[in-house]
């Protein structure tokens, strides 16, 4: 990376830096029209997004950019005025799909073949989704099907998906644990005393991760499906640290005013055998310790 400062003409605009998955280098030695970009409706902000379709393993990934300021690249003999570093995340497609069954089954409300329902007039790219393979192989674990003849017809089921995003929440939070990943206060996951905590925190973070790609109503669903408590909703105190409510102020557990000089606590009137002998002793011609502490007189000339 270098500083955005460039010469006239050094800039090429058609080119990036992006990471993505190896199967991708296939592809870029034998170029085809299926392996592309194509801009898509996000489920999730309903916003277009960009997506990376992979022909030769039928992958499909979203793009996602790193961005810093005044930050370009050196790439050949030319420097690329964008400095920002793209990187494709592998999706799965049936989150993409999902969201046309969702709207398809408030509109229409029953079985319609997959090409009716996957239809968007701002992003007609949208029809690549059903060239997947994955995704003709995965519509049963979020529809109700039925075959006439050769043709299949799909209805949106919400006990089906409920049941589908668990599972994909499931593998996350293995995924999670087996890596060690820290998703709760601490990084040490040897410091939780409570398992059900440790579990709950893998599962909230789990919960999370599949949202960024389901609608915001599904994700209330989902989360009531896996039992999640409302973190709106304040944790109650364990029963050993709650206080008595009452009228009275709450006191110190211990008194600290005894440490105050102006302390108007009274003292033990006994005296020991050894102060009742120190006050019969005629102190007559004593001085008084803290005279020996007061400032000297000036002496005369």
């Amino acid at each position: 990376m270098m500083s955005r400062k460039k010469k006239a003409g050094d800039v090429q605009a058609d080119q990036w830096v992006l990471i993505a998955p190896e199967t991708l280098k296939d592809d870029a030695k034998k170029p085809s029209g299926k392996t592309l970009f194509a801009k898509l409706r996000s489920p999730l902000t309903e916003k277009g997004t960009m997506f990376l379709f992979i022909n030769s393993t039928q992958q499909i990934c979203e793009l996602k950019a790193f961005q810093e300021e005044y930050r370009s690249w050196f790439i050949g003999q030319t420097v690329q005025q964008d400095g920002r570093l793209l990187y494709a995340t592998p999706v799965d497609p049936l989150f993409l799909v999902l969201y046309y069954l969702i709207k398809a089954d408030k509109e229409q409300g029953k079985f319609q073949p997959a090409e009716q329902i996957v239809v968007d007039e701002d992003f007609p790219s949208c029809n690549l989704l059903l060239q997947c393979t994955q995704v003709e192989q995965s519509l049963h674990h979020v529809t109700e099907e039925k075959e006439i003849g050769s043709k299949k017809f799909y209805k949106y089921s919400k006990e089906k998906t409920l049941a589908w995003l668990k599972k994909k929440v499931d593998q996350t939070v293995k995924v999670l644990k087996t890596t060690e990943v820290s998703v709760g206060g601490t990084s040490n996951l040897s410091n939780f005393c409570y398992l059900s905590f440790l579990t709950e925190d893998y599962l909230r973070y789990a919960h999370g991760l599949i949202s960024e790609y389901i609608a915001e109503e599904l994700r209330t669903e989902l989360s009531k499906y896996l039992n999640l408590p409302d973190i709106s909703s304040p944790t109650p105190e364990p029963p050993t640290k709650k206080r008595k409510i009452s009228d009275k102020p709450v006191e110190a557990e211990e008194d600290y005013t005894k440490f105050n000089s102006s302390s108007t606590k009274k003292t033990n009137s006994k005296m020991t055998a050894a102060q009742k002998s120190l006050a019969k002793v005629d102190k007559t011609g004593m001085k008084n310790i803290s005279s020996f502490f007061s400032p000297k007189g000036k002496s005369k000339k």
